[in-house]
């Protein structure tokens, strides 16, 4: 049996309610306080989970009821949480919603298959014991949920405050351990339908500071200390006790090269774990700073922002080269959403055209509204390097790109994926396959697909093993 912390879920009536401003300031209290606190977040998300990594002083995991089984969502759980203090788990959207009419990829279905206890966080604004109503029905909705504590949001002032809390205390039975005041300003400025990623904010130690001391002075953490240890038991603990990590051991490890700077970040830590417990020996590449390509046998490219850095990338043109060259020689790459864009021949914003490694024949145009955002799901439709034909792949996109094809070629015999939900690349087609790249707007998650890494790197041995990359 394995030791499992108190565990708290930060859930919200709807997205926007002020959860992830709650997460960041009480995991970083937590952590001066000299805790050791495990971090999730619920859903697919990026940016949230870097802001948090950096508050609470430890890798934030992504839970995701979609991409994730239930044994695998409690596997990753344990593994990630088993040493902490106490876990805090920020929810999505509203509690109960979810993609179907019973809930089942919600944050209460979340909360519920880790016994953990939940924090409603309600934006008060223009309220006051309709909030209480709202609670109630939050309560009586599904029973089975441990919904134990309320923070209020946005609160105008004293009166309000002081009539919202008297009035769940009285109706719902449980305490409300926080208040927050309306803020003039957001120290986390969004972009597109999120927060702005912590990588570009060249203040974001002052950002966090300024949320902990608004936390700090609104928000009873003791109190919530106290509403995490009324976690229930998480059933079949027995079943999913921690399993050895350590990397399989090869003669030969393979090197391959991660792109991590301002312009490409978006990576789930299990992505890369998983292709270090396959032999793999990670290797760092900024595509902005560095002016030699690297030795690697292969090539992982994330998401991120590419449109933000787009001059600097396309200032670094010796490197861009060097890449497109040896992609042409067969060099086994894969690119997800901001790593498929940097492989189009140009990226397009602001009216401003800027060349990309030029190794795929579209331009990427940023619109002003998505072009794809959710939940996707993928069938393996045509021979590739890295997936069975007949394959069914989860996934999630969220990009502002839209891909123009150009006249150098191309055309849906080099397309392996039919899209059954989601946009992809054109509306019907995602991961676009030439030689030993594959680029998709789709981002897979590796604890609920860890078929993807050991494809990749069973790719990469074999290239490595006839064919010289120059």
């Amino acid at each position: 049996m394995v030791h499992l912390p108190p565990r708290i879920v930060i859930a919200g009536l709807r997205g926007g309610a002020g959860k992830t401003f709650l997460t960041v300031g009480i995991t970083s209290l937590l952590f001066d306080r000299g805790y050791t606190v495990a971090p999730f977040k619920k859903g697919p998300d990026f940016i949230d989970t870097a802001w948090i990594s950096m508050s609470s002083g430890n890798q934030c995991f992504n839970l995701d009821m979609f991409l994730m089984t239930a044994d695998q969502i409690k596997r990753s759980f344990i593994i990630h949480s088993s040493k902490a203090d106490i876990a805090v788990i920020e929810g999505n959207r509203g509690l109960y919603d979810g993609l179907d009419i019973d809930g089942s990829s919600s944050t209460a279905n979340l909360a519920k298959l880790l016994g953990a206890a939940v924090v409603i966080v309600v934006d008060v604004t223009m309220a006051t014991r309709t909030v209480a109503a709202m609670v109630k029905g939050c309560q009586i909705f599904d029973t089975d949920v441990n919904i134990k504590g309320v923070i209020i949001n946005r609160v105008a002032g004293p009166r309000q405050k002081a009539l919202i809390s008297g009035a769940i205390e009285q109706y719902c039975g449980i305490p409300v351990i926080g208040s927050l005041p309306k803020l003039r300003k957001n120290p986390f400025p969004e972009r597109h339908m999120g927060l702005v990623p912590f990588q570009e904010r060249l203040h974001a130690e002052k950002a966090i500071a300024t949320v902990r001391s608004v936390v700090d002075d609104c928000v009873d953490l003791d109190a919530l200390w106290k509403v995490a240890h009324d976690a229930r038991p998480l059933k079949r603990e027995s079943d999913l006790d921690e399993k050895d990590e350590s990397p399989e051991c090869y003669d030969e490890p393979l090197r391959i090269g991660v792109i991590r700077d301002q312009a490409f970040w978006f990576y789930y830590p299990e992505n890369l774990k998983q292709l270090q417990k396959m032999g793999a020996i990670l290797i760092e590449i900024n595509s902005i700073r560095d002016a030699d390509f690297p030795d690697v046998d292969g090539l992982y490219i994330g998401g991120g922002f590419p449109e933000t850095q787009a001059h600097a990338l396309a200032e670094n043109k010796e490197f861009r080269d060097t890449l497109r060259k040896k992609i042409e020689a067969g060099l086994p790459v894969y690119a997800e959403c901001g790593g498929l864009l940097y492989l189009g021949e140009c990226l397009i914003t602001e009216n401003r055209k800027y060349p990309m490694v030029g190794v795929l024949p579209f331009q990427f145009v940023m619109e002003k509204k998505p072009q794809g955002h959710g939940y996707t799901i993928l069938e393996v439709t045509r021979p590739n390097p890295y997936f069975r034909t007949g394959k069914i792949i989860k996934g999630h996109e969220f990009h502002y790109s839209r891909a123009v094809a150009t006249e150098t070629g191309g055309g849906k015999t080099d397309f392996v994926f039919t899209v059954r939900r989601g946009n992809g690349i054109d509306g019907h087609n995602d991961g676009f396959c030439k030689k030993n790249l594959l680029a998709t707007y789709t981002h897979i998650h590796a604890a609920g697909d860890s078929g993807w890494a050991e494809s990749f790197i069973k790719r990469v041995r074999k290239v490595r093993s006839n064919i010289s990359i120059v």
